[in-house]
């Protein structure tokens, strides 16, 4: 939004104040669940502060069950998820690694063990230097049961090699991008 400060700088009221283009501004996560009773969100929880908030809104909202819980801190994560029975999680970053390499591997049992408890993996396309976006990768993590969400994915035709591999979602700053190329797919199947 052009602004020099940090979102946890401002209060609430004053969040709302700024603009984001085209009309929009920021909203509260319990005013993103109430409006959008339907959606799915992928909330990552990202600082200590934002746990408690985070909780209460999901709880009075009962949106558990469309409700994903990432955050780099394994802590934060737990945190919310232990208040939360049911959630969905994503590894944070301690795990990120050593699953990102399991996978490449193909070595099954042992992602499997990481990857307790949780939903999901969101990663970059590449960890440590090497891409996780192969068909080896994509069906390690398939295999244990847990979807694969690549971050931050803005240009269209890597968003089409993503879907091709096998990615489960993707996360972008250009939802303008990523809506008709999901909405085509959807389409022909």
């Amino acid at each position: 939004a052009g602004r020099d400060v940090r979102v946890d700088q401002l209060t609430s009221a004053e969040l709302r104040r700024v603009q984001l283009g085209a009309g929009q501004g920021f909203c509260s996560l319990a005013e993103a669940l109430d409006a959008f009773p339907d959606t799915c969100f992928n909330v990552d929880v990202k600082s200590a502060n934002a746990v408690e908030g985070t909780i209460k809104a999901i709880r009075d909202l009962r949106a558990t069950d469309r409700v994903l819980i990432g955050s780099f801190s394994t802590s934060r994560r737990m945190a919310v998820v232990r208040e939360l029975p049911g959630v969905a999680t994503s590894v944070s970053a301690g795990g990120a690694l050593p699953a990102a390499h399991a996978a490449r591997v193909g070595a099954t049992r042992m992602l499997r063990r990481i990857l307790r408890g949780v939903q999901a993996v969101q990663l970059p396309e590449k960890v440590a230097g090497a891409s996780i976006v192969t068909d080896r990768a994509i069906r390690s993590f398939h295999e244990v049961g847990v979807e694969v969400h690549i971050w931050t994915v803005n240009e269209p035709a890597d968003m089409i090699r993503m879907l091709d591999v096998g990615v489960d979602g993707i996360v972008t700053d250009r939802a303008d991008l990523a809506l008709p190329i999901v909405a085509e797919r959807h389409r022909t199947r």
